[in-house]
């Protein structure tokens, strides 16, 4: 969870990965420079505590991979499950083939012990992640729910390095069960269907409290590297008596740099911030949401030389604005607008609910649109729904843009979230 910058570029150097050809390629079963197997395992997220799941190498979350940009690199899936299951690499622009997506070609990897070789050139630099790419249905214990995710980090050529210490941070909710809001609070419609709901959360494979603390000394430069791989809950984070100062969005250098008390996390962002180490004490970096700090989502951080219980004060009341984070500028003309209407069907009492764009649901709304390579396009996304969406898109990045305000925010292909606010509309360079 902690490294030292010297060891983490001693580290950097030492990987042995082949450099290949300029075009990603799905290459036949030879020898990988990794492996990850799929399989069952339990883990213990606090005394009494265990979930049973599944994970990557027998670890929650499952190994960090760390890629130098431009080296290709061939990592071998082995699934030792009951059920096919594949691996997305989120935010590299390889071919479909490879990145993970049945849906858009890439072979899953057979269940009892069958394997796929998948080889690609890692870019862009930045803080990754891999994952199932898996479709859960009702199952909550597969896919997302599953303890299948962790960070994949590409290394640029030549990194300043201008931190201390390195923390990695994968948020996660746990125990998931299908609930019928009606039967335990009033307020939700009556027609609303079921809702999941958890008992647990933790960061990497700790509730708060239990495991090793983050240790840090006074007058460090720590660099947290956060991402939320929650299957469902959007995460408010903050760190008592310390702000952040956010360097990247989603792996990508937002065009301006800002300091924060609060991080907001859709599932699937992520934010590396650098936080200024000068309040020496013993803190808790959790959520804000006192249910989810409560059933476990937060770390201690211990500054040497401290002793006591570790402390937690509410932040400052702010309103995440992503806004903060860009800058004022024109964006040229797009060749082509697509609106994209988001709606939510609502199951009833014991149902499930539906989910369509533009009225329809996967796999009916395939194709979405249609566009030209080399060319610009406005996704004008209405949220018309209760529900906060982060939106995903596969191999490309969006550019934000607001009607009352405009922005330059990239972000990984696309984690704009469209909840409150419903004329915020996204700009798409296709590659």
């Amino acid at each position: 969870m902690l490294l030292g910058r010297r060891k983490f570029l001693t580290r950097a150097g030492a990987f042995g990965l082949s450099l290949g050809g300029t075009v990603p390629t799905l290459a036949q079963p030879t020898n990988p420079d990794y492996t990850i197997k799929i399989a069952p395992m339990s883990v213990e997220l606090a005394p009494g505590k265990v979930i049973q799941t599944y994970g990557y190498n027998g670890t929650v979350p499952g190994p960090v991979l760390r890629l130098q940009e431009n080296r290709q690199v061939s990592i071998r899936i082995v699934n030792d499950t009951d059920i096919d299951d594949i691996i997305h690499w989120h935010g590299l622009f390889v071919p479909p083939e490879v990145d993970g997506a049945m849906e858009e070609g890439s072979p899953m990897a057979p269940a009892h012990g069958g394997s796929k070789l998948y080889t690609f050139t890692p870019k862009p630099t930045g803080t990754r992640w891999y994952h199932s790419h898996d479709v859960a249905g009702k199952d909550l214990t597969r896919s997302m729910y599953a303890g299948l995710y962790r960070f994949l980090i590409v290394e640029p050529t030549n990194d300043p390095g201008r931190y201390d210490e390195e923390v990695l941070l994968a948020a996660h909710h746990w125990a998931g069960q299908w609930v019928s809001m009606q039967d335990i609070r009033k307020g939700p419609p009556p027609n609303n269907g079921l809702e999941v709901m958890y008992s647990a959360a933790s960061f990497n494979d700790k509730m708060l409290g239990h495991g090793e603390p983050v240790r840090v000394r006074e007058g460090e430069r720590v660099l947290f590297r956060l991402l939320n791989a929650s299957p469902t809950e959007n995460i408010r984070l903050a760190l008592s008596g310390h702000r952040f100062t956010v360097l990247a969005l989603d792996g990508n250098p937002v065009p301006t740099s800002a300091t924060v008390n609060v991080l907001a996390l859709a599932p699937a962002e992520r934010a590396d911030v650098i936080v200024e180490m000068n309040r020496p004490g013993i803190w808790i970096l959790g959520a804000t949401n006192d249910d989810d700090r409560k059933m476990g989502l937060g770390v201690v951080v211990e500054y040497a030389n401290q002793s006591g219980e570790p402390q937690w004060s509410e932040p400052p009341m702010a309103t995440w604005e992503y806004t903060a984070f860009g800058k004022q500028g024109t964006l040229p003309l797009p060749d082509g607008v697509f609106p994209l209407k988001f709606e939510k069907i609502p199951g009833g009492r014991g149902g499930y609910n539906r989910w369509t764009i533009n009225g329809k649901s996967w796999p009916d709304t395939n194709p979405l649109f249609t566009v030209e390579r080399g060319k610009r396009y406005r996704l004008v996304m209405n949220n018309n729904s209760g529900d906060t969406h982060p939106v995903h898109l596969h191999r490309h990045p969006f550019r934000g843009h607001q009607s009352r305000r405009q922005t330059d925010i990239r972000a990984d292909e696309g984690h704009a979230q469209h909840g409150s606010v419903h004329d915020r509309r996204y700009r798409l360079r296709c590659r």
